[in-house]
């Protein structure tokens, strides 16, 4: 054996051999074999057998052998067994692969990355390939290896800096990690694969070997109509779901997929909701973030099934005209040792200066959007799920975090940019590069921000010089408006501000208003528990707010819950309170949402105009000292025009009078106020507007207002 032999193994041994291809398998008509499990092992080629000279005594075997094509029989005491050698086989990774990946510009990512089931050469295993470009060395371990980082080094490609390797004999449900020796000799922890497609949970770490998601799909009509559907012109009412929360089974047990669907589906359907929005369906190690600090950001999550199951239950919901929008998070991620922090020993996925890199609020990592291997890989995985998933909307979360380079950070604690500001132009030009790729690659598909500040153009085409998203939250509109049901009706007059602020940017961008799970938790209490009043005034208030919401121009987005009224602020570990539907008050809100929706969805001119600035007028807005409100709904369809009425205090006002856009006979199409809703029934049913002028229109109509109420006119 030469020295030079004799060093490469001693580092084979040691664990610390960066190009084992090199030492291992076929050389020039010798096999090198490390197997400490084993005492004997020989090669066997056709019907010879080679036994090979055991030439290092923690297990290292080598010998002659006539032919590449030869296997291994090993045994250790009375056991005997047989296995291929992995370092037999040649890559897997093309070369087109290997260039797309370098440059960061491979779009089906996870089509090589991750742990793949497969036949390579003849011979069915496992292909794994991870990037860690400054690692010294990189292994697969698992049960299959006794977690033995020397048993499966990797073989380095060193273009892109991928880690790559055919296991045989491997499948589907093998748990496995990588083990990675840094630059410096240092030993990470044992890392989870960043694109693996299926982890354990939680004590558990580890990811598991899962073939690409392969379901029969069904929705063919969905998705040839989805971007009607989905058009700023459209309908679009949004129920905001945390599947380990809105139902659980007897015992607290959490429901799978299945059984989700089996009530989801015509739950939504009945209640009149045109999408569901999933709080983070990624793989997260901790229960309490709500899948806000994911670790798998190509994996659903194993708590309720299989990645199958999450495609059925998304199958089905198109199957019943439902769209789904899952909350995607880019943003940060966690510093878990398993997870992507300090991935091969260096700043990898995030920045090393903690000035851009960590997240003060959430003490989590930021990915570094800049470097584009990094961009790459989430871009990959944003398209993962409308590829597979069939996935109709990504809602981006905490994107001001992203755009803001002093975001919750005090002077001197951040990094201006290249010309002294304060915006992460990374950043910006990633959002701006999902989104064009989002709308590019699936048509119809689109993306929403969940966006706090007034930075421009955040749902305006990049090439108008904008971000690129179809839709943006309203959270100064949800602020203000749930600040001013809050407030006794006594000090409203003070405020009517609140309510009509919101017209005054209404049409800077595509808005969704939303009254989502952040409004319910941290001690804010539910949505009922924050109104004012008595109980019975709670209940009228929210639901003249949520009158007021329906009718406003924008999407909508309702937490789950908040359609019964849910009395307790939201708790992730337990179902909702759905025995308070037996309660006239919480089966009224429950009726009146649904209603809503439905009204919301056949009248055009509550929906059309939503993000057009010809689809609202003012009627009256100045009647604060008696907290009124009446407005004007209109279509460009050619459909009636529609009225909404609001009074905003306990007091029935008589014979008020409003202007309406034209004479003859109007109805009330909805009245917060109605019996079958738990109001107290004050209403005015047909209403014949005169012809008077009042408010400035030529008709008018005398009307009753009932107390802490949203009237809802439409022609009759």
């Amino acid at each position: 054996m030469t020295t030079a032999l004799a060093s490469d193994i001693e580092a084979i041994l040691r664990g610390s051999h960066s190009n084992p291809f090199a030492i291992l398998g076929p050389h020039e008509g010798e096999v090198r074999v490390f197997a400490p499990q084993a005492s004997e092992v020989a090669a066997v080629s056709g019907d010879r057998r080679f036994p090979l000279e055991r030439v290092h005594p923690e297990g290292f075997f080598a010998g002659p052998v006539e032919g590449d094509h030869y296997r291994l029989e090993m045994s250790s005491g009375d056991r005997t067994w047989t296995a291929e050698d992995p370092y037999r086989f040649g890559l897997v990774l093309g070369e087109m692969d290997e260039y797309l990946l370098a440059e960061g510009r491979h779009r089906q990512l996870y089509e090589k990355l991750g742990a793949h089931p497969m036949t390579h050469e003849g011979v069915e295993g496992v292909a794994f390939a991870v990037w860690a470009p400054n690692a010294r060395r990189v292994s697969v371990v698992g049960d299959f290896n006794a977690w033995d980082g020397r048993r499966h080094p990797m073989r380095r490609r060193l273009g892109p800096g991928i880690w790559e390797l055919f296991i045989p004999g491997l499948s589907v449900g093998t748990l496995y990690k990588y083990e990675i020796i840094s630059a410096h000799g240092e030993r990470m922890p044992l890392k989870a694969d960043p694109v693996g497609f299926l982890h354990e949970q939680s004590p558990g770490t580890a990811s598991v070997i899962s073939k690409l998601p392969d379901y029969s799909w069904q929705d063919a009509g969905w998705m040839a109509g989805r971007a009607e559907r989905q058009d700023r012109k459209a309908p679009i009412s949004i129920y905001e779901v945390h599947l380990g929360s809105w139902r659980r089974g007897g015992e607290n047990e959490v429901l799978d997929y299945a059984a989700i669907a089996d009530l989801l589906v015509p739950y939504v359907t009945d209640m009149g909701f045109t999408h569901v929005e999933f709080l983070p369906v990624s793989e997260h190690p901790f229960t309490g973030s709500w899948g806000y600090q994911p670790i798998g950001l190509f994996a659903p999550t194993s708590r309720y099934g299989s990645p199958e199951a999450f495609a059925r239950l998304v199958d089905r919901l198109h199957g019943a005209g439902i769209g789904v929008i899952i909350d995607w998070v880019p943003a940060h991620f966690p510093s878990d040792a398993h997870g992507l922090g300090r991935f091969d020993g260096t700043a990898l996925y995030e920045h090393a200066d903690p000035r851009q890199g960590f997240h003060q609020d959430w003490n989590t990592l930021i990915y570094n959007f800049g470097r584009q291997e990094v961009a790459n890989f989430l871009q990959a995985s944003a398209l993962y799920w409308l590829d597979r998933f069939h996935v109709d909307a990504l809602r981006v979360d905490a994107v001001a975090s992203m755009l803001y380079l002093d975001y919750s950070r005090q002077p001197g604690q951040w990094i201006p940019n290249q010309f002294g500001g304060n915006e992460n132009l990374e950043a910006i030009d990633f959002l701006r590069g999902v989104n064009e790729r989002v709308c590019a690659d699936h048509p119809g598909a689109i993306t929403i921000a969940e966006e706090s500040t007034a930075f421009p153009k955040v749902s305006r085409p990049v090439s108008d010089g904008g971000l690129g998203f179809g839709f943006k939250w309203n959270m100064g509109w949800m602020h203000d408006t749930l600040g001013y049901f809050r407030r006794d009706p006594i000090h409203r007059r003070h405020h009517q501000n609140d309510l009509t602020f919101g017209m005054v940017y209404a049409w800077s961008e595509d808005f969704v208003l939303p009254l989502s799970h952040d409004e319910v938790v941290h001690g804010k209490g539910s949505l009922i528990r924050q109104m004012a009043g008595d109980r019975w005034q709670k209940f009228a208030n929210l639901r003249a707010y949520f009158g007021f919401m329906w009718t406003h121009p924008g999407k909508k987005l309702l937490f789950m819950g908040g359609e019964f009224a849910q009395d307790r602020e939201w708790n992730h570990d337990q179902s909702l309170d759905w025995h308070l539907l037996d309660d006239p008050l919480h089966g009224g809100m429950q009726n009146l949402i649904r209603d809503l929706n439905h009204l919301y969805r056949d009248q055009s001119a509550l929906h059309r105009l939503d993000c057009e600035p010809e689809g609202f007028e003012w009627i009256d807005a100045s009647d604060a000292a008696q907290s009124v409100l009446v407005y004007l709904r209109k279509s460009d369809d050619g459909s009636p025009p529609v009225v909404i009425v609001c009074n905003l205090t306990p007091q029935v006002h008589h014979d008020y009078r409003i202007g309406l856009p034209q004479p003859g006979a109007w109805r009330e199409a909805l009245n917060t106020d109605a019996e079958t809703y738990g109001g107290s029934g004050v209403g005015n049913g047909r209403i014949q507007a005169e012809d008077q002028s009042w408010h400035g229109r030529a008709a008018s109509a005398s009307l009753t207002l009932p107390p802490l109420a949203t009237m809802v006119l439409v022609p009759a």
